[in-house]
This record gives structure tokens, sequence and C-alpha cells, in this order.
């Protein structure tokens, strides 16, 4: 794999798991009401963000009416408003909305990425597909590699998907690997791994991920990358 342009152009014909084929070209074809005059993009989504990019931010799986209506990761739902509002906030992202793949947002010195690009029916996918699916993320982690410096995991999922996939990447993985907390974090081989809660409308709904939490989080693996803050 030469780029991650073309690791993200394959990623986006990938067909691997038939019940995520099903369900993502279902939901393009059915819409959601507030959609119906949109044309949904019901492919993989690809990660998003410069190859260049010192930090990572790794999700757990596209929307059914966020990425995979819009084509890009966190773009169209209310899990990606709050996410790039607190980019945006900390100066890492050029507004503090993404509404569509072409609404100009750009990203500064981050990426975003998922280790299932389907959307998965009840936003679950199974051990088996997150496993199908790891090696497109080994792959960009291997292309991330020469300027990667820090990594935020969100949630429990991404978690237990990501270790693995450094592992295989080629970075050194403490054994027993380490529990996945808010805040935690794990040093592996020149690289700063962080957990945080996922921006999901319970958790920020619910209080248990606040604004002020996931910009801390934010800010404290931006600096650990080396990026310049507000």
């Amino acid at each position: 794999m030469d780029s991650l342009a073309d690791l993200d152009r394959r990623i986006a014909g990938c067909r691997a798991c038939p019940r995520l084929v099903d369900w993502r070209e279902e939901v393009a074809r059915t819409k959601r009401a507030a959609f119906a005059g949109e044309t949904y993009w019901g492919r993989p989504v690809p990660g998003f963000g410069p190859q260049d990019a010192p930090l990572l931010i790794v999700g757990l799986a596209p929307a059914a009416h966020g990425g995979n209506r819009t084509g890009r990761m966190f773009t169209g739902d209310r899990s990606g408003d709050v996410l790039y509002q607190a980019l945006y906030d900390i100066g890492l992202a050029s507004q503090p909305a993404s509404v569509s793949a072409d609404d100009g947002l750009e990203l500064y010195g981050v990426r975003v990425t998922a280790p299932v690009h389907c959307a998965p029916p009840a936003n679950r996918p199974t051990p088996g597909e997150r496993d199908t699916c790891r090696p497109w993320l080994v792959q960009e982690l291997r292309l991330l590699r020469p300027t990667l410096r820090a990594v935020v995991v969100l949630g429990a999922f991404g978690w237990q998907a990501a270790l693995p996939a450094f592992a295989e990447a080629g970075w050194s993985v403490p054994r027993p690997r380490p529990a996945f907390a808010h805040g935690v974090r794990v040093p592996l081989d020149g690289l700063d791994l962080f957990g945080c809660f996922h921006v999901s409308q319970r958790n920020t709904f619910t209080g248990r991920l606040t604004p002020a939490m996931l910009r801390d989080v934010l800010r404290t693996a931006a600096g650990a990358a080396g990026l310049p803050l507000k």
C-alpha cells in the first residue's frame, strides 16, 4: 500500500462482511425521512484527515444516517457534532461542525478513523466483523507510523479492537493488555495511547462524557503529539 489515498479507495470498495453490506445498502435505499432527498454514500467509510497526522482518533463504526449517509467519519450526526466542536475549540479543526463531505472542514494534524468501516445494525459490529476489518486499521497505522505520536481511542469497543491492530502493525503492546478507562494513558514505543469515553448520544446526553472531559483528553493527546493548541 503506497498511500492513505490508495488505502481509502480500497476500503470504500470492500464487501467482505455480508451482514454489513446488506444493512448499509438497505439503509441507503430506505433512508431516514429527514434525508429522503439525499443520495446516501452506502459504502464503507474511510478515514478522514491528513496523511502526515501526528494524532489519530479511533472511533467505533459509522452511524447509519451519519457517515453511511455522508461518506465521512463522524459527519452528519450528533456524535460528530460533539467531536468536531471539541477539536475546533482547541484549534485542531477549521470549523465546529461537520455536516457533509464537501463542507470545507479541515483537520489540523489529526486523522479520524474506525476499527469497523461499515455502519452496523444497532451500532453493534460482531467480533467477527471487527476482526475482518482489522487489516484496514493495521495498514492505516503502518502508513501513519512515520508521523504518529498519539492516539485517542473512543470507547471500550474501539480499545479492544485497536490494541491487537497496534500489535500487528509493529508496536509492543503490554501484556496483559491494559484495560480501557476514560483518561488512561499507555506508552507504546514512542507513541502515547489515550482512552476516552465514546462521543455517543448516550454518553453525552447523560453527562458521562461532557465537552470539558473530551477537550481535556484531546488537549493532553495533542500535547503529546506536539500539536499547537489554542
